[in-house]
């Protein structure tokens, strides 16, 4: 079932435009210059929740991706699709810095040849999943729009499209990044309310809730 659906998403459902918007969507080089944009605004302009948003990201971020993605990664050792199978498709941005600029560039296409010997694979789980709903489920509690859920399902669905990922790496990753971003956001929620009361008190008593209600 699992290679049924890859191949479905991989090789009978595309076209080009899905191609380059996949292909986009999927670059974490393409991302990563806006995303750090984003921070440093929120950090130096977004106020209380802005600040605490980037703080408790970078957090969960480096325990999601850091610890909890490379350490499945290196214990697992599943290979991904390209090294699995034959005739897989992998889709990618121009190698070209600034990554924008491959928007305006020829796609990298190709089709992987099994090989007996891959060595260890890297595909379970998703980093670029786990990450993704990391940052889109905080950004849902800080800021209280469900529809920034969407956006790691879309990554998701991007990571198979270009066959770095099977289906059942992406469903594993979705509810790995949110079961672990919710417990520590009820963790940090639960510190705020108690050293934040001790050490920043007048900051405590002006937000006396770390996601606001």
């Amino acid at each position: 079932m699992d290679q049924k659906l890859l191949l479905l998403i991989n090789r009978d459902w595309t076209s080009p435009a899905a191609d380059r918007f996949m292909s986009v969507m999927s670059s974490a080089g393409f991302w990563m210059p806006l995303f750090a944009g984003c921070a440093v605004a929120l950090a130096a302009f977004g106020g209380f929740r802005g600040r605490a948003f980037v703080l408790l990201g970078l957090v969960c971020l480096v325990v999601n991706d850091s610890g909890i993605a490379n350490t499945l990664k290196h214990a697992l050792h599943r290979p991904r699709p390209w090294q699995a199978l034959d005739g897989v498709r992998q889709v990618d941005l121009a190698r070209v810095h600034p990554q924008v600029i491959g928007l305006w560039k020829p796609l990298r296409i190709s089709y992987s040849h099994h090989v007996a010997d891959v060595g260890a694979g890297r595909s379970l789980p998703s980093a670029h999943t786990i990450n993704t709903m990391t940052f889109a489920l905080l950004a849902a509690l800080f800021y209280r729009r469900a529809e920034f859920l969407a956006i790691p399902v879309i990554v998701g669905w991007s990571r198979i499209y270009v066959g770095s990922h099977w289906p059942s790496d992406v469903a594993v990753s979705l509810f790995l990044g949110a079961g672990s971003t919710l417990v520590m956001a009820a963790l940090a929620e639960a510190a705020w309310r108690r050293l934040g009361a001790r050490w920043l008190p007048r900051l405590q008593d002006r937000h006396p809730f770390l996601f606001s209600k």
